[in-house]
């Protein structure tokens, strides 16, 4: 299934962009392009994304539930409306305890060179 961006020039309700599937994760891109992406993900209760590492900034706001975004092994507890910001190199895993829907922003730069 291809994974195409949202319409332009439309208004969106970001909530909406996006299902609970059971048992899953899902990820709908609302803009991507090589300098960065915005994205929309739902994940049923249970679900983990984990052990990730990227080398840039990521800023994610819980637009439905409650999430547990766990930043170099530091737990941080969000609910509807709270963000935070990810910061670039470090390990951090998203679970969900019970489902939940958020938006995530990555700017690309600042970070290409890396010492």
């Amino acid at each position: 299934m291809e994974n195409k961006e949202i319409e332009k020039a439309q208004i969106q309700n970001v909530d909406k962009i996006i299902e609970y599937v059971p048992n899953s994760i899902v990820i709908k891109s609302i803009i991507k392009k090589p300098t960065g992406n915005v994205s929309v993900v739902a994940l049923d209760a249970g679900e983990v994304l984990a052990g990730r590492i990227t080398p840039f900034d990521t800023f994610v706001q819980v637009i439905d539930g409650h999430a547990e975004i766990i930043i170099d092994d530091n737990s941080n507890l969000l609910t509807t409306g709270e963000s935070i910001i990810i910061p670039a190199h470090s390990s951090n895993t998203t679970k969900a305890n019970v489902r939940f829907k958020m938006l995530t922003t990555i700017i690309k730069s600042g970070y290409e060179e890396v010492i």
